[in-house]
């Protein structure tokens, strides 16, 4: 069903391009889905399918920086800068909307809360406030390594299951071209390497102070899907998130690490699709 999905273009108040793809009827509740750093749009791809069976209005797009679309040229990557990227994405929306982020997507979603955005309600992937320090400091390794690139998309591919082990390597690897690009005879990343010139912490200090206005909107539905897995999120950080966000749903995906949509798909898309249609689509 992605092959029916509608290219499009959002321009953000700074002038970078961002590229996206929109299914399903106009007039129907969207779900905005936000990946993760170092990912692309194409990570959702089976969960575009199911959204869109599920008769939900879908945007899907590259975070600046990442896939295709553009790099800032003057390296602006702050959650604000990612802020006004979704609202520029959001903006002709003339219908109830979720927002399904995963880690950097989801700390992208608090902040573009905490700045006035107003979505029906928001999913938040294996991202809180207050992380555990050691599964970040295994992703911004992971994303610091391999900056000489790759010999060959099977390279390339064993760095993946290096990380994420749990993960069945998949006999064909042609996909993971949708997040590399050739150059000078090598394949790298496919996003900016300036996006780690901020230190995670940072990142987190935003969060922590935005997520304030998350929990003040107390009819704002959250929900937080979390790998059972994951050493990004722990007990400690549920325990502080609830904190500031009382009404915290969760659902805990059992055999799912960070990458939850990736590691259990089918899981992940029934309860997302059943938290947004229970916000977007209710039953009169």
């Amino acid at each position: 069903m992605t092959d029916h999905l509608q290219a499009r273009v959002f321009v953000s108040s700074d002038g970078v391009e961002l590229v996206g793809d929109r299914g399903g009827a106009a007039d129907a509740p969207c779900v905005i889905l936000l990946h993760g750093g170092g990912q692309t749009r194409h990570s959702w791809n089976r969960a575009v399918d199911s959204l869109l069976d599920a008769g939900l209005q879908v945007i899907n797009f590259d975070a600046r920086g990442h896939g295709d679309s553009d790099w800032s040229p003057t390296g602006a990557y702050a959650l604000s800068d990612r802020a006004a990227d979704l609202r520029a994405v959001a903006a002709d929306l003339r219908v109830p909307f979720v927002l399904v982020g995963a880690s950097l997507g989801g700390a992208t979603a608090i902040q573009a809360v905490h700045e006035g955005l107003r979505p029906a309600g928001v999913v938040l992937v294996d991202i809180v406030p207050e992380p555990d320090p050691r599964g970040i400091e295994r992703i911004v390794g992971f994303m610091h390594g391999h900056r000489e690139g790759f010999a060959s998309i099977d390279e390339a591919a064993a760095a993946v299951a290096a990380y994420n082990p749990q993960r069945a390597r998949p006999t064909d690897t042609s996909g993971l071209m949708k997040n590399l690009r050739p150059r000078e005879g090598r394949l790298y990343w496919h996003w900016d390497p300036r996006i780690l010139d901020t230190a995670p912490r940072t990142h987190h200090i935003v969060v922590e102070r935005a997520t304030e206005t998350l929990g003040a909107l107390v009819d704002m539905p959250v929900l937080l899907v979390r790998g059972l897995s994951s050493d990004v999120v722990s007990e400690a950080g549920i325990v502080a998130f609830r904190r500031q966000v009382p009404r915290l749903e969760i659902l805990d995906v059992q055999g799912a690490g960070h990458m939850v949509a990736g590691d259990r798909n089918d899981a992940f898309n029934d309860g997302v699709i059943a938290f947004a249609k229970r916000l977007l689509m209710p039953v009169s």
